[in-house]
């Protein structure tokens, strides 16, 4: 089960955290790559690993907030496979702000790298999915989405990834008909380069401890499961699902 060898991957985000550690997963599956991201040289020392694998990677250089650059990756993604079968839309950042105190420039900055990227890069790749009539869609978003947090203002983030979760099950209403599922996955708190300086603080830490159930942040790795069971093939009757990996965070 699980085997995705002559599936092609598009990740984006695909440099650092969680979109790096879900490319090798995929890899590991066999499936070959299509890497996206800002930082061409991070890419580039990551296809060197991932090629180790015996899979191929296309490293491109992407800003997915510009729609001319998506739909030259696009381009290049089909000219270079043939296709495109499973899109993972992982790339995001955030200014952490709460609602009283966050600058019109902090809450268009987190909604277009969070929220309307998801779309620009959904609506590319989409196309050529439907070309095949068949894709697997995962959009990453956060717990965040579905919940408020008491430990720090981040109201523009909590918006971009709730839509992206309501996106997540309007685009699989609609894409359903192409072949096409859409689903979303809702981490908790992993440490990443976005998020590192805030976890390591001890008073997040204590935090954490007292609203994960499991007790600790997540691991590396520990996403990679759910992503490579909605991006395989036993998982054709799954859509519009919205998937928490968050250690039990949102269940209480």
């Amino acid at each position: 089960m699980f085997n995705l060898r002559g599936r092609v991957a598009v990740v984006t985000g695909a440099s650092s955290g969680l979109g790096k550690q879900m490319s090798k997963a995929f890899a590991k599956q066999g499936a070959d790559l299509v890497l996206l991201a800002r930082r061409l040289e991070k890419l580039e020392e990551l296809k060197n690993e991932i090629e180790a694998m015996g899979v191929r990677v296309l490293p491109v250089k992407c800003d997915v907030t510009n729609v001319e650059d998506i739909a030259a990756a696009a381009r290049v993604a089909e000219e270079t496979f043939g296709k495109v079968d499973i899109l993972v839309n992982c790339a995001g950042s955030a200014k952490n702000a709460g609602v009283l105190d966050m600058t019109d420039e902090e809450w268009d900055f987190t909604i277009k790298t969070d929220m309307d990227s998801v779309f620009y890069v959904t609506r590319e790749f989409g196309k050529i999915m439907k070309k095949n009539k068949y894709g697997r869609i995962i959009n990453i978003a956060s717990m965040y989405g579905m919940v408020g947090n008491m430990a720090m203002g981040t109201i523009a983030y909590h918006t971009s990834k709730g839509g992206v979760i309501n996106f997540t099950r309007a685009a699989a209403s609609e894409l359903a008909k192409d072949g096409i599922t859409v689903n979303a996955i809702c981490p908790g708190y992993f440490d990443t380069e976005l998020t590192h300086e805030t976890l390591i603080t001890p008073e997040f830490t204590a935090y954490m401890q007292s609203t994960v159930p499991l007790g600790r942040y997540g691991n590396e790795g520990e996403l990679n499961a759910g992503a490579i069971f909605l991006a395989s093939d036993e998982a054709s009757y799954v859509t519009g699902v919205i998937l928490p990996i968050d250690g039990g965070y949102t269940c209480v």
